[in-house]
């Protein structure tokens, strides 16, 4: 797990703005704002 401070990354900040906090898997934002654990839950179940 990285945490990354998207204020301190000018293209970061750019792309997530007010989305902050931002949970990715990669490229693929899993979700925003607070935690979706449902909709994390369902994303590692088809990952796996």
């Amino acid at each position: 797990m990285n945490v990354i401070d998207v204020d301190a990354h000018p293209a970061l900040e750019e792309k997530y703005d007010e989305l902050v906090p931002v949970l990715l898997h990669g490229d693929i934002e899993l979700c925003h704002y607070f935690l979706d654990m449902p909709k994390v839950r369902e994303y590692l179940a088809g990952i796996r």
